[in-house]
C-alpha cells in the first residue's frame, strides 16, 4: 500500500468574475515510504497547488487522496492538522525563517506542538538536528547572519526535526546558487534514505529532478510521467521545459527546436 495515493485528483477555484480556472485536471501519483519523486514544470502550472494537497493544506474538488489508505476527507480538521504537523516535513525556496530567532529556536519551534518528550526535549532535539546538517556551531545564531545555504539548511532541520513520515520540497534549490543547491539536495536525499521518509521535490531544475526515482512533468494541470528507457536514460521530454536525455548520474539539457512543438519554456523559468 502506497504512503500517498492520489487518483484523478483536480482542483478548481472561482475567478472573481465567476469563471472557474481549472488548475489540476485529473492528477494520478502514489508515493510509497521511501520513494524520492519529482515534479517539473514551469510556473502556474499547479506545482505548489498538488504540494498543497499532498501536505494536507488543500483538498481536491474532486478524485481521491488516500493518506496510509484512509481517504483524506474522512479526517476531521483537528485530525488533518496533528497529521500535518506530525507527518509532513515542508522545505521551502524562501525558507520562511522566523526573524529576529536564533537557528535554534527556529528549529525547536515545531516541537511547542509536540507533546511528552519531544515537548520537553526540544531544545536538545533542535540542537542534534542543528548538528546533522551541519550547523552544530551556529545555535544562537540569527537568521539574517547566515549564508543562503546554511539558512536553508536550517529549513531542512526545522522540517526534518519531529521526524516526518513524508518530505515536501518546494523548489528547496531555487534561491541557491549550483554547488549550494547540490549539496542540499544530497542532505535530503541522504535523510530520506535513513530515515526512510517519502521525499516530494516540487521544481523547475532538471538537475534537481535527475535525483528521483521517478519523474513527471506537470503542464496546463495534467501530471505526466517520465519513462525511462532500457539503457536508463529518460525518454525525450517534449512539453514546456528543455528536454531530459541523460539518466540520474550526469543530467543534461537540450532545448527544443525552434517552432517545436512545445518549445518555447526553460529551465530557469519561475517556479
Amino acid at each position: 500500500m502506497s504512503l500517498l495515493d492520489l487518483t484523478d485528483v483536480t482542483r478548481s477555484v472561482r475567478l472573481p468574475d465567476d469563471r472557474m480556472l481549472h488548475i489540476l485536471q485529473g492528477v494520478t501519483l502514489s508515493v510509497g515510504a521511501g520513494e524520492h519523486v519529482a515534479v517539473v514544470g514551469r510556473s502556474g502550472t499547479g506545482k505548489s497547488t498538488l504540494l498543497n494537497i499532498l501536505g494536507l493544506l488543500d483538498s481536491p474538488t474532486t478524485g481521491t487522496y488516500l493518506l496510509d489508505g484512509v481517504p483524506i476527507e474522512r479526517l476531521s480538521n483537528r485530525v488533518r492538522t496533528r497529521r500535518r504537523g506530525r507527518d509532513f516535513g515542508f522545505v521551502f525556496q524562501q525558507f520562511n525563517l522566523l526573524p529576529g530567532r536564533t537557528a535554534l529556536e527556529n528549529v525547536a519551534a515545531p516541537l511547542l506542538y509536540a507533546h511528552g518528550r519531544q515537548f520537553w526535549s526540544r531544545n536538545r532535539i533542535a540542537a542534534q538536528m542543528l548538528e546533522r546538517v551541519g550547523l552544530g556551531d551556529r545555535l544562537e545564531t540569527r537568521p539574517e547572519t547566515l549564508s543562503g545555504g546554511e539558512q536553508q539548511r536550517v529549513a531542512i532541520a526545522r522540517a526534518l526535526v519531529r521526524g516526518p513520515r513524508v518530505i515536501l520540497a518546494d523548489e528547496p534549490t531555487g534561491a541557491l546558487d549550483v554547488e549550494t543547491g547540490g549539496q542540499v539536495m544530497d542532505l535530503l536525499d541522504d535523510v530520506a534514505v535513513q530515515t526512510g521518509a517519502a521525499l516530494v521535490t516540487i521544481t523547475h531544475d532538471l538537475a534537481v529532478a535527475a535525483r528521483a526515482q521517478r519523474q513527471y512533468r506537470l503542464a496546463d494541470g495534467v501530471l505526466v510521467p517520465i519513462v525511462l528507457g532500457t539503457d536508463g536514460r529518460a525518454a525525450d521530454w517534449v512539453g514546456d521545459v528543455p528536454t531530459l536525455v541523460s539518466d540520474r548520474g550526469g543530467l543534461s539539457e537540450r532545448l527544443l527546436p525552434s517552432g517545436a512543438p512545445g518549445a518555447g519554456g526553460g529551465a530557469g523559468a519561475g517556479a
